[in-house]
């Protein structure tokens, strides 16, 4: 058609070709992915919620992850527990107005959760200072902390103590956003795998 935009030759296999190695890496992760499912799924067998967190589109991110959970797409799943800290704006822009930007899922976190809950913090290039803060004060409170970052892990992964760090290793934060989107699936779906097998959270199995 006249006037349309033309695609460069070779733009799209290069657009493929830039998400294969954080593709990946996120396969070579299946252990630590395996690892915090079974962790958050443990959590949540002893009664804990999903407490989810992050900035911009990643608050989206957090929503998102919080009613999959509670509302499962798929019939026949259980729902579980979780709730978002970017859904009250109320709530987000009175502690930012008093605590500053910074405190915003820290302070949410010290009123309403409690140590047998789990926190997810997502932080695309894992700068994100208050979801840092959140994290941190997830990991005092001896929740299970879950962290998903971007780039090379920032600050954020270097947060000591925490339990699960998964890194999109990706300088492109629209590849981070659909590493972070897959594993989020990827961490729903095999909680609830988890769920299914018999004895598998057991305090035999899991202590």
């Amino acid at each position: 058609m006249t006037g349309s935009p033309t695609t460069p030759p070779g733009a799209v296999p290069a657009l493929f070709e830039r998400r294969v190695a954080p593709a990946e890496d996120l396969a070579e992760q299946a252990g630590a992915v395996a690892d915090a499912c079974h962790g958050m799924a443990r959590r949540f067998h002893r009664g804990g919620k999903l407490v989810v967190f992050g900035n911009g589109g990643s608050g989206t991110d957090a929503q998102h992850v919080a009613v999959e959970f509670v509302h499962p797409v798929i019939v026949g799943k259980r729902a579980l527990p979780a709730i978002s800290l970017t859904a009250d704006v109320a709530t987000l822009t009175g502690v930012a107005g008093r605590e500053g930007l910074d405190e915003i899922f820290a302070y949410q976190i010290e009123f309403l959760a409690e140590p047998q809950d789990i926190a997810l913090g997502i932080s695309p290039d894992g700068e994100c200072r208050n979801v840092r803060r959140g994290l941190e004060a997830a990991r005092d409170l001896g929740m299970l902390t879950v962290a998903l970052t971007g780039g090379t892990g920032g600050t954020v992964a270097a947060i000591p103590g925490l339990d699960h760090v998964l890194i999109a290793r990706s300088a492109d934060p629209r590849v981070v956003k659909e590493v972070h989107v897959t594993t989020y699936h990827i961490l729903w779906e095999l909680v609830h795998v988890f769920f299914e097998q018999p004895g598998v959270l057991t305090p035999e199995v899991t202590p």
